[in-house]
């Protein structure tokens, strides 16, 4: 399990490494608002569709082969993103990432594999907080290697880095990882049709209360995704920031993310119940999006920014929570794919509508708009909380 945590984090800091220099790199190559939420988007698409392909490819070959490939194939994706000299170059390397980045489903069911049903929640979370902190050391190390100056940021070293990295990961896999997935675990697995995704969406959303969950849980992320998208195009425009401010203040919201869902989530499920956690995060994610337009300094920033964090970091582990209270033991893994294969879509269209917005309305619209769309959530979450209790 330790040597999975560490590959994770590993690969994750790479990713989070290109986080903060994305927006920057497409508009050197005078690519417009709207545009830059496309190259955005075009990330968690590619992933969204390579997921399966990876799972059911795990399946049959087995885990440890499809980790492999993947993270080579990541730091291809890496040096191509360092060199590319072309707006399509550019989106051809983000297409390769996502695709690549489709192993998270893999690194999960490796955990399934080597956990029993007593401790595999345990795992669950150490391979998540691998992502988590991988997340949050990041985008700050990416913004100091890219430097402060938007216009003059270094995009290929943080590229080369990243790639570095993954290529680091690769060697720990390689040497360290073996495989978790039983030869005849395998043949049985692949000898078994899967359910195609459109069939497990129809299954999951038939079922009481999850389908409005669901859907819930797709506007939180879509808002969040818009949020990320846009906002160093935003400081660029407000503070004359560049990639290194942006990547401090990326790290900041995924630190408390990662506070309140490691060490404050828990107590307040306990005191308040998932549902109404669920209307307080939408609520919070309402004002603070609200507040990031009228925020002139970087103390009212830095404000707006917790307001956020703590709606997004509470509404995601309570909605999915809430979602796996509604169905049987053995229904679990289907709902669970669904949800997550909703919160992939959501940041496939989060960052398209949120760089519309951005160009069509204003700088400042995707957080009035992502505002609207929370008080939305705000109503439909009461709903849900009155649901559930009634069931």
């Amino acid at each position: 399990m330790l040597t999975l945590f560490l590959i994770v984090f590993i690969d994750l800091v790479g990713f989070g490494l290109i986080i903060p220099l994305l927006p920057f790199y497409a508009e050197h190559f005078q690519a417009s608002p709207m545009v830059v939420g496309f190259v955005m988007a075009v990330y968690s698409l590619a992933q969204f569709i390579a997921a399966p392909f990876w799972g059911r490819t795990s399946d049959r070959i087995g885990r440890r082969p499809v980790l492999l490939v993947t993270l080579a194939g990541g730091a291809v994706s890496y040096v191509m993103l360092g060199f590319a000299d072309s707006l399509w170059l550019l989106i051809g390397a983000r297409v390769l990432g996502g695709f690549m980045a489709g192993n998270i489903s893999t690194a999960f069911a490796y955990v399934a594999d080597i956990t029993t049903p007593e401790n595999r929640a345990k795992g669950m979370g150490t391979v998540g907080a691998a992502f988590g902190l991988g997340f949050i050391a990041g985008p700050a190390i990416g913004g100091i290697l890219a430097g402060p100056d938007p216009l003059n940021a270094d995009f290929l070293t943080p590229s080369l880095v990243a790639a570095g990295l993954s290529l680091t990961a690769l060697i720990m896999a390689f040497m360290l990882l073996k495989e978790s997935l039983p030869e005849d675990v395998r043949q049985k697995l692949a000898d078994t049709p899967p359910k195609k995704r459109s069939e497990q969406f129809r299954a999951a959303l038939a079922k009481p209360n999850v389908g409005l969950l669901i859907g819930l849980s797709f506007l939180a992320t879509f808002v969040f995704a818009g949020m990320e998208t846009t906002f160093a195009m935003w400081s660029e425009r407000k503070f004359h920031w560049g990639p290194q401010q942006n990547g401090y203040l990326f790290a900041y919201v995924g630190l408390l993310v990662a506070l309140i869902q490691g060490g404050l989530v828990g107590r307040l499920v306990r005191r308040f119940g998932e549902a109404n956690l669920i209307v307080q995060g939408a609520v919070a994610l309402a004002i603070g999006m609200l507040l990031i337009p009228f925020s002139d300094g970087l103390p009212m920033l830095l404000i707006a920014m917790a307001i956020v964090a703590y709606g997004f970091g509470i509404i995601t582990p309570s909605m999915n929570s809430l979602i796996s209270l509604q169905v049987g033991p053995g229904e679990q893994g289907g709902v669970m794919g669904v949800t997550r294969s909703a919160t992939t879509m959501a940041r496939v269209l989060g960052p398209a509508w949120a760089g519309t917005m951005f160009m069509v309305l204003g700088k400042d619209w995707p957080y009035f708009g992502g505002a609207i769309i929370m008080v939305v959530v705000v109503y439909l979450g009461i709903r849900a909380a009155r649901s559930t209790a009634r069931d």
